[in-house]
């Protein structure tokens, strides 16, 4: 599974609980894009969440 490079934000695990109380395991993944970043001048591909590319942590090459 795709983690982000940035904040480390990966998946996390719950339970669904349906409208007849039936509870079933299920999984929330972050929105990870894979994108050119620019690291230390240089362009480097790497997995980044959503919210660090809105927010500014990385600079997209």
């Amino acid at each position: 599974m795709a983690k982000c490079a940035v904040c480390e934000k990966g998946a996390h695990f719950g339970i669904a609980v349906s409208h007849s109380h039936r509870r079933t395991n299920r999984m929330w993944k972050p929105n990870i894009k894979y994108v050119k970043v620019k690291v230390n001048g240089a362009a480097k591909k790497m997995y980044v969440c959503t919210s660090c590319l809105r927010s500014g942590k990385v600079e997209r090459a």
